[in-house]
């Protein structure tokens, strides 16, 4: 009697102590930022050469810190205040934690896929704004009873409309050169800016700023249930060999995020009910240190990314040590399963990462 006893006790109280699927995921993605920056912080080798950074004085006094735990919270403060003691981190290889791109090219629109349909799919093989053929996590909630009208992508680079297939998926994708829609004074003045401010990297590529102030002025209005933030420039700046400026645009985006949670804590759509997913499409070379500026298979170690995790169902364990390799194309099963999914298409998909997810089984 008394073994049942314990037992039935061990399996209310394991039930009990379960939590609920978030109500809203947030993923957001920072095209070619580094696993190195984002536990390292400032690379030494780059920030004191006039080669890649124009003022190494000023650099210096922003970026650097004697130890990697100083340097990685100048850089990211949010991700490793926040995320980093309410929730997960991935990657850090120094300490055997590692995840990997599955895809062979270890480039853009390969890695999007991969992160948004679970996939690593060989047609996908070039940065071709071409409408992708397979059905992305994004389509599938959004085919979802609950979530269906409730999914919306805001993006930099133009190449994502393509990614999440706008046309097939109908999905709200807002990118390079849509303006927001005049509803009030504030959806006018960042469509003027859209239009009107100057396209530093191109006619398919809009800064940054614009692309989180537009995403936050359709939150207020909209309150999607899941969003996906896609942030560009901090490759452009990379290719370009700027590396004090390529930090700058990663602690900007890191301070749209703050932001960004900090105003959805107040609203009772938002508050304790949503996760966030952040992450990479791929990284960077780094020896010798000139192929920091590119990427793709011919650069060594640029297959290596990261993940952080936060919300409800997420266990805060911290940074990872060690653990089992873990891979991009897990992602979107991950994102889905957050939300109490179970994300399935025609084509395979990698399995939830359980160490994320494991609190919502």
């Amino acid at each position: 009697m008394m073994r049942k006893f314990l037992f039935w006790i061990g399996l209310l109280l394991g039930t009990s102590a379960m939590a609920q699927p978030a109500e809203n995921v947030i993923l957001v993605t920072l095209d070619g930022v580094r696993w190195q920056e984002v536990f390292n912080g400032a690379d030494s080798t780059l920030l004191f050469d006039p080669v890649y950074t124009r003022d190494t004085a000023n650099a210096r006094k922003a970026f650097w810190k004697p130890t990697p735990t100083e340097r990685r919270e100048l850089v990211m403060p949010f991700l490793w205040n926040t995320i980093g003691k309410q929730g997960q981190l991935y990657g850090n290889r120094k300490l055997g934690n590692r995840m990997n791109v599955t895809n062979p090219h270890w480039f853009s629109y390969p890695g999007y896929n991969e992160i948004l349909s679970g996939y690593a799919d060989d047609r996908i093989d070039s940065n071709d704004k071409v409408d992708n053929p397979n059905v992305t996590v994004l389509e599938f909630l959004n085919q979802q009873p609950k979530l269906k009208g409730k999914v919306a992508v805001f993006s930099s680079w133009d190449v994502i409309e393509a990614a999440v297939n706008e046309k097939r998926s109908g999905i709200y994708a807002s990118s390079a050169n849509e303006p927001a829609q005049p509803r009030t004074g504030a959806d006018s003045l960042l469509s003027d800016l859209t239009t009107l401010y100057p396209r530093e990297f191109g006619d398919g590529v809009r800064a940054d700023f614009l692309t989180y102030f537009t995403a936050r002025q359709y939150v207020k209005q909209h309150q999607p249930r899941v969003l996906f933030l896609s942030f560009d420039e901090t490759d452009d700046l990379a290719h370009a060999g700027r590396y004090l400026d390529h930090l700058n645009m990663v602690k900007s985006i890191d301070t749209y995020l703050a932001d960004l949670w900090q105003m959805i804590q107040k609203m009772p759509q938002y508050a304790g009910k949503t996760a966030l997913l952040i992450t990479t499409d791929h990284g960077r070379g780094h020896t010798p240190k000139a192929q920091w500026k590119s990427h793709g298979n011919k650069t060594v170690d640029s297959y290596q990314i990261w993940l952080g995790a936060m919300g409800p169902g997420v266990a805060t364990s911290g940074e990872q040590k060690a653990g089992p390799l873990l891979y991009q194309n897990q992602i979107a099963a991950t994102l889905a399963q957050l939300l109490g999914y179970t994300f399935t298409a025609a084509h395979p998909v990698g399995a939830p990462i359980e160490t994320v997810v494991g609190n919502n089984r």
